[in-house]
């Protein structure tokens, strides 16, 4: 099986170091970088385009959204799932129009992050449930689209 190759961001070490701890449960994924701020992140993600973007919203110099907005200009086959405390719907939908494929609550990562980053890998959708029944829309969905909805609808 191919190695899967992960760039994680997040500003807080021990819960980068946990995200970290936590795919390396999965052999096929491979973190080849860490990064603490959006800027650094968009700087690593032009240089050594991961297969996988796990990234906070709210980063120090440069927003969260604002750093994969960038990053999608340069590495577009970059699959992006964000973990972030903020659980405003608004959010959440501006995260997934700007290329993210998932969104996982920190508070649910314990349980979501693994069957987030399978989903995203599989090219579905994966929302936390506790972000409730909204139906998130994804103007870039392929036909997969309607599976997508119906699994945000019974993932909480």
């Amino acid at each position: 099986m191919k190695s899967i190759r992960v760039l994680v961001v997040d500003d807080f070490k021990p819960f980068q170091e946990f995200v970290c701890s936590t795919l390396e449960k999965k052999p096929q994924l491979q973190v080849i970088c860490e990064a603490q701020d959006g800027s650094q992140a968009v700087e690593l993600a032009r240089k050594l385009r991961p297969d996988l973007i796990v990234i906070d919203v709210g980063l120090p110099k440069m927003h969260g959204i604002e750093a994969i907005r960038q990053i999608r200009e340069h590495v577009p086959k970059s699959i992006v799932l964000f973990v972030s405390q903020n659980s405003d719907a608004d959010v959440v939908q501006r995260a997934l129009e700007v290329g993210g494929k998932g969104y996982v609550l920190k508070a649910q990562a314990g349980s979501d992050l693994l069957p987030a980053v399978d989903a995203v890998l599989r090219g579905q959708r994966f929302v936390s449930g506790g972000l409730g029944a909204r139906a998130f829309t994804d103007p870039g969905a392929n036909t997969n689209q309607s599976r997508s909805q119906s699994r945000l609808r019974s993932s909480h």
